[in-house]
């Protein structure tokens, strides 16, 4: 947690990269360079975007967890922040408070198997996670990650696919509709996920991020191939405005996502995917 939770940084978009129609990723940098280059997050974590006159949002860091100076945000324009900062170019300026929220435990399971499972704009909370992987790929046995979306067009960061492939991760994409010229998955990730060869899954970690009933659907398989509801993390999204567990609208039971979350332990929030309406 920050020292002060309240208290806005300002920062510069240094870089847009246009990812699929209504998502871009900003590299955001902070004007005081001195905060620049002090600033920290934990794989998973989310920060607090402020537009004045607009309001805040909440978005998870989609950058590299030891990056310096260039702090990635990916972006779906949905409500008036991201549509408003739609409208920003390079240079222009906000406000940034952060980083809140748990992390991935990945540095946990040293020795383990890693299966990451991301279905659409899941995949940018977990990306940070599959940097430090990469980074310490030796400290891993087999790691896949398994990502679905809705057509290929709209997966997410496909030029980064080959050197991921290339320091030993297996990446496996789906697609629910294919195109002509689509030669992998057709099918929900749990499709592909079930049909994953798991060697130990006594010694198997899984980390998901998407939709809710995604991650539903998920961790049932996993629980079916042999993994416990300790082995499954899950990446939670709700509607989080004051990211210290004040304001009471991300309360998901007797959690809040914003202070408890976003990531938690399936075991954790599995009674509420079958409250409906929760």
């Amino acid at each position: 947690m920050v020292a002060n939770p309240w208290l806005s940084h300002t920062v510069r978009i240094a870089k847009i990269t246009d990812e699929i129609p209504g998502v871009a990723t900003y590299d955001l940098e902070f004007v005081d360079p001195v905060q620049n280059g002090s600033y920290r997050f934990l794989p998973g974590q989310f920060n607090m975007l402020y537009l004045p006159g607009v309001g805040e949002s909440a978005i998870s860091l989609s950058a590299h967890p030891d990056s310096r100076g260039r702090w990635a945000h990916t972006i779906r324009v949905a409500g008036n922040v991201t549509q408003t900062l739609a409208r920003l170019g390079t240079g222009a300026t906000l406000g940034l408070r952060g980083p809140f929220g748990s992390s991935w435990p990945i540095a946990k399971y040293h020795g383990w198997d890693v299966v990451f499972v991301a279905g659409g704009i899941g995949l940018p909370p977990l990306r940070p996670a599959i940097y430090h992987v990469l980074d310490h790929r030796a400290d891993y046995g087999r790691v896949t990650l398994v990502y679905g979306a809705r057509s290929p067009d709209t997966l997410m960061y496909p030029r980064e696919y080959d050197r991921w492939k290339a320091a030993g991760i297996e990446v496996q994409t789906t697609v629910d509709r294919a195109t002509p010229d689509w030669k992998g998955n057709v099918g929900t990730v749990t499709v592909v996920l079930d049909r994953l060869p798991l060697a130990r899954p006594d010694r198997t970690v899984l980390f998901t991020c998407g939709p809710d009933v995604m991650m539903h659907f998920t961790a049932r398989s996993a629980l079916q191939r042999g993994l416990t509801a300790e082995q499954v993390w899950l990446s939670a999204e709700r509607n989080m405005q004051c990211a210290v567990g004040l304001c009471g609208h991300c309360q998901l039971g007797p959690e809040f996502i914003c202070k408890d979350g976003p990531v938690f332990r399936y075991d954790r929030l599995a009674p509420f995917f079958r409250v409906e309406g929760l």
